[in-house]
C-alpha cells in the first residue's frame, strides 16, 4: 500500500497554521477586551472624582447656611428698640469686620485657626455666657463663635457681616432699617480647574468663590 506522505504534510501544515490563527483572534479579542474595560474603568474613576467634588462642595454650602441663620438669629437677639420705637437696630461692633474670621486674635503658633482659636476661649475676649457683657464685648463674642462655626468643616471658609446704612448722616454705622447683609464664602472645588467668577462672591475678578447671601432687616 502506497502512502500519500506529501498530502499527509500539506494537510498537518495547513491545521497548523489555521490553530495559529486560531490563537492569533484570541489574543486581539482579549486586547480589544482589555482596552473596552479599561475605558470603562476610567470613565467609573472619574464619576467618582466628580461625586466626592460634589460632596465637598454640599458640605461646605450646608455649613454655610447653618452659620448664616445662626448670624441673623444672633443679630435679632441682641438687637434693641429705637426710642421712636418703629425699628430695632443692633451695635456697631457687629460690621466690625475686624472681629470676624478672628482678624482681632493672634496665634503665635502655626496650627490651623480652629486648633489655635477655637479650642479653647481666647483670653483676652470676654465669655458672655459666665460674665455680664455691654453691647460690644457680646458683639466680639458672637463673632468669635460664629466664626469658630464657619470653619469647623471648611478651613478657608470666610464669614463677612455689612449692612447698607439706612442713614449716612448720623454717626451710628446701621442706623434703624439698615438692610443687613450676611454672606460666608469659600474658594470654589472644581475637578477640572475652570476660571469661574461669581460676581456675587468675588471682589475680585482673579477670585473664584462660593456664597451664601442672607439679607434681612431688624
Amino acid at each position: 500500500m502506497q502512502v500519500n506522505i506529501t498530502s499527509s504534510s500539506t494537510s498537518l501544515k495547513t491545521s497548523y497554521q489555521h490553530l495559529n490563527g486560531v490563537r492569533g483572534v484570541g489574543m486581539i479579542e482579549i486586547l480589544v477586551t482589555l482596552v473596552i474595560l479599561s475605558i470603562g474603568l476610567l470613565g467609573i474613576a472619574t464619576l467618582q472624582l466628580i461625586a466626592s467634588f460634589n460632596n465637598v462642595e454640599a458640605l461646605s454650602r450646608s455649613q454655610a447656611v447653618l452659620v448664616a441663620e445662626q448670624v441673623a438669629e444672633r443679630l435679632r437677639v441682641s438687637s434693641v428698640i429705637t426710642q421712636n420705637g418703629d425699628r430695632n437696630v443692633i451695635d456697631d461692633a457687629y460690621v466690625d469686620a475686624s472681629l470676624y474670621n478672628f482678624g482681632n486674635l493672634s496665634c503665635g503658633s502655626d496650627a490651623s485657626e480652629y486648633d489655635c482659636f477655637c479650642q479653647s476661649f481666647p483670653a483676652t475676649l470676654s465669655n458672655c455666657h459666665i460674665n455680664q457683657c455691654h453691647p460690644a464685648q457680646l458683639a466680639a463674642f458672637d463673632a468669635y463663635q460664629l466664626s469658630c462655626a464657619s470653619i469647623q468643616h471648611n478651613p478657608n471658609m470666610n464669614l463677612e457681616v455689612t449692612c447698607n446704612d439706612s442713614n449716612t448722616s448720623d454717626l451710628t454705622a446701621c442706623s434703624a432699617g439698615s438692610r443687613y447683609t450676611i454672606m460666608l464664602s469659600w474658594p470654589a472645588a472644581h475637578w477640572q480647574h475652570p476660571t469661574i467668577t461669581n460676581h456675587s462672591c468675588d471682589q475680585l475678578i482673579s477670585n473664584d468663590n462660593n456664597c451664601i447671601l442672607m439679607e434681612l432687616f431688624l
